[in-house]
């Protein structure tokens, strides 16, 4: 048996122990544990991902399956449709999404280019925002890229993603050491940045220019750049980018050409924030 282990529990807005329903953040522990890797989980797997006794898993899988949170064979669980609603309501109601998509959509007009928007939440950055733009078919279309995932909801690793650096760099030093400690960073790339100190010396470089870079990290054939997006107190609350392919927008024209447009951009939007 599986040892149970107490949920993690989210920093950004701490409560008394009392006020904690336990069974709740276990539930929510078993949705969380499907993911890209694990599309289908049975009582098994839930428990190890979330960290709670097969018993318990099983429980929650049924509940949540009751509820039409998920889906089953009778012995594996996965994600229904319905879930969708929390980040349809999201996208629906929240200031930020709705604040930066007539940029997005503008700046995507403006160049023809790809962008998004995107928080922190944990190792992953998620999309809130992205542009509109539909390419017309021809050669004035080739060469454009959209990066694979790069959709509304989307989670991309944080440590290989343009967006993901700069709202580290949003981070205080002992934030990012505490964000880096014990941590491995996984290669998805040959051109992925793995060893620590180097990947801590590319943030710090990303919060001094104040724009970062990610060349092919997290998908060859696709870079991208991003500047941060913060509100009235100067703090970064989200990511502002542009995707596209190394050929099409070599870096140099990308920091020459959109870089100012970027942090246009980022200066309109900081009174909305």
């Amino acid at each position: 048996m599986i040892a149970p282990k107490k949920p993690p529990v989210a920093g950004a807005f701490p409560i008394a122990k009392a006020d904690l329903i336990e069974g709740m953040a276990k539930g929510m522990a078993v949705l969380e544990s499907f993911d890209f890797q694990r599309q289908r989980l049975n009582a098994t797997l839930a428990a190890e991902r979330a960290g709670i006794t097969r018993a318990a898993a099983r429980r929650h899988l049924l509940t949540l399956a009751h509820l039409g949170y998920l889906e089953t064979d009778g012995g594996y669980f996965w994600l229904a449709a319905k879930v969708l609603r929390f980040s349809g309501s999201y996208l629906a109601s929240a200031r930020l999404p709705r604040a930066i998509q007539p940029t997005l959509n503008r700046l995507a007009a403006q160049t023809q280019e790809s962008y998004s928007a995107a928080v922190l939440d944990g190792d992953e950055v998620v999309i809130v925002g992205r542009s509109g733009y539909e390419w017309k078919s021809g050669a004035d279309s080739a060469g454009r890229v959209l990066a694979y995932g790069l959709h509304l909801g989307a989670r991309l690793p944080a440590h290989a993603t343009s967006t993901g650096r700069i709202l580290l760099a949003g981070k205080t030093k002992t934030e990012l050491t505490q964000w880096l400690r014990g941590r491995a960073l996984a290669r998805l790339t040959t051109r992925t940045t793995t060893d620590l100190k180097q990947f801590r010396a590319m943030v710090d470089q990303a919060r001094a220019d104040d724009c970062c870079v990610a060349s092919e990290e997290h998908e060859l054939g696709v870079h991208a750049m991003a500047v941060p997006l913060r509100n009235m107190q100067g703090k970064t609350v989200a990511a502002l980018n542009i995707v596209a392919s190394p050929q099409r927008l070599p870096v140099q024209t990308m920091q020459r050409d959109i870089l100012p447009l970027l942090l246009d951009a980022a200066r309109e939007l900081r009174p909305l924030l």
